[in-house]
């Protein structure tokens, strides 16, 4: 493909500045149609963002014949169906995390690909982020030594402000997002960990519903030991007080400490010889630098930035860590 002509099934609150617009920005890529059921928005959208079709049926998208690939940016109960017409088509698919909303569907994904003789990423978008790509390198040279543990804590209100709040909040309809505000924010943490760290040995965790306000469970703990003997503690909570939100990521070595966090713009270095903050811009659209690795592998120049296969990993993981106690 000299030039991969983008369609977006879903455009969104995440398409409007995160991702939307960089298809038109990363060189052999553009975006030529975009689709929503609201036929009205999607109209909008694509006059607002200089977009040429507009569709309020996916299928029709789908067999517009200007479109060698598709973005799939709806919520996660319809990124199997979706994703699986494109393949069925031929066209490569380029997917919002979650992939899905469970292991049992992102398999199902994996072997349509496979059948197809497809291609298709995940948005795990982080992995190129410069501050990201940051902590990979320092990980790499081993500036705080050998790596023996990794805290993680995001603590946020009922209402988390790193999150869209609109109505109707599909978030918290654990049938449309496969749980709830876990499963929108905890993918990029944890696939961060997999990228940093490799494969898994072990996991385990469980989740519960401690405040009763919707179905969604609220609150998170898991446990992960890498091959590499990384071990990994995480703890989701969504019903703290505002003035206790947090979110850090502390990587503890033999040598020092890394701290950061995944929703922030700031990476702390702690050594014998001490401490450096470094305070990163992110791109004007995050999503970018990942879409342009995307637009690589589509044209054969580069390997696939996150395949299938690692988020079915991260999507088990997701699963086991919100599996009710057993009492």
């Amino acid at each position: 493909m000299e030039t991969i002509n983008w369609g977006i099934i879903g455009c969104g609150d995440v398409t409007e500045k995160k991702s939307g617009p960089a298809f038109n920005k990363v060189p052999g890529s553009k975006l030529v149609a975009v689709m929503r059921r609201d036929e009205a928005k999607a109209a909008d959208y694509a006059h607002r963002h200089n977009v040429a079709r507009w569709y309020s049926d996916a299928g029709q998208l789908l067999s517009y014949p200007e479109i060698n690939a598709v973005y799939i940016a709806t919520p996660p109960s319809s990124h199997l169906e979706y994703a699986l017409a494109a393949l069925e088509k031929g066209l490569p698919v380029y997917v919002e995390k979650p992939v899905t909303r469970n292991a049992a569907e992102a398999q199902q994904l994996a072997d349509a690909v496979q059948k197809h003789n497809g291609k298709l990423v995940v948005a795990h978008y982080r992995r190129r982020v410069p501050m990201f790509l940051e902590v990979k390198k320092l990980l790499d040279k081993q500036t705080i030594g050998e790596v023996r543990t990794v805290q993680m804590r995001l603590w946020q209100s009922r209402k988390p402000n790193l999150v869209t709040q609109g109505a109707p909040n599909w978030r918290i309809n654990p049938e449309i997002s496969g749980g709830g505000y876990f499963h929108d924010l905890a993918p990029h943490q944890l696939d961060l960990m997999l990228y940093f760290f490799g494969e898994p040995a072990f996991y385990q965790g469980f989740s519960l519903n401690q405040s009763g306000v919707n179905e969604a469970d609220d609150h998170v703990c898991g446990q992960i030991l890498f091959k590499n003997n990384v071990v990994f503690n995480g703890s989701w909570c969504f019903d703290v007080a505002e003035n206790q939100n947090v979110d850090t990521c502390e990587i503890v070595g033999t040598e020092g400490k890394i701290s950061f966090s995944v929703f922030g713009n700031a990476v702390t270095v702690e050594t014998s010889t001490g401490t450096q903050n470094t305070e990163f811009t992110q791109p004007e659209h995050i999503q970018q630098p990942m879409i342009t690795s995307v637009v690589g592998y589509l044209r054969g120049e580069e390997p696939n930035p996150c395949t299938i296969e690692e988020a079915i990993v991260l999507m088990k993981i997701i699963d086991t860590f919100t599996t009710p106690p057993i009492l």
